[in-house]
């Protein structure tokens, strides 16, 4: 392709191997020759000009894994009602955290739950992601109890907490061996505490 840098690679499904790798090791547990061998990339300075520096890769990885194994996060805030959107999420994480096509757990609750001072930058990018799945979340139930979905008196942002705690719960338990089954059984029971109308 006239003017293109040649590839001897496809870049989406190196950024799906990456994805892998860093699922699986962490972002500080990840070496860059983890990842050009994962990636099919000859070395390092190939790597940083197809990708840029780890940091980076990562953040390209995070947003490949948003559009891939966690797209049911964005399926379930299309659903129609904010109860619906909920267990539609929590439900996707089951069995998204548990596929056996993937690492167990969830990447953004894992990748950077043991990092040294030199990985802050990374952390405090999947902070940022799981602060702003929780916000999207928080504004999703303060809709809902304009609307009239919510009962008088019910917490939204209680709620947001509440949910966006079972959410990474399932990923640390998925992480730790818990089956399918158990986590669609712990979200059952997390919905129970779903705000009822008083005359219910």
């Amino acid at each position: 392709m006239a003017g293109g840098r040649p590839r001897t690679f496809d870049s989406d499904t190196a950024l799906d191997r990456a994805l892998e790798v860093f699922w699986r090791q962490g972002y500080e547990g990840t070496g860059i020759s983890d990842l050009t061998k994962a990636m099919g990339i000859n070395n390092a300075p190939s790597l940083y000009n197809a990708f840029g520096n780890k940091e980076q890769l990562f953040r390209k990885v995070l947003d490949r894994y948003a559009d891939g194994p966690a797209r049911y996060i964005r399926e379930a805030f299309g659903e129609p009602t904010a109860r619906a959107a909920v267990e539609t999420l929590l439900h996707g994480a089951a069995d998204a955290t548990t596929h056996p096509d993937h690492p167990r757990g969830c990447i953004t609750v894992q990748g950077a739950l043991a990092c040294s001072p030199g990985a802050e930058t990374a952390r405090a990018e999947l902070t940022a992601r799981r602060a702003a799945g929780e916000a999207a979340l928080r504004e999703r139930l303060q809709q809902a109890g304009k609307d009239g979905e919510l009962p008088a008196g019910a917490d939204p942002d209680g709620l947001a907490r509440y949910f966006t705690t079972i959410y990474q719960g399932v990923a640390v338990q998925a992480a730790g061996g818990a089956t399918r089954e158990q986590l669609h059984q712990i979200v059952d029971t997390a919905m129970t505490v779903w705000p009822r109308p008083a005359d219910a």
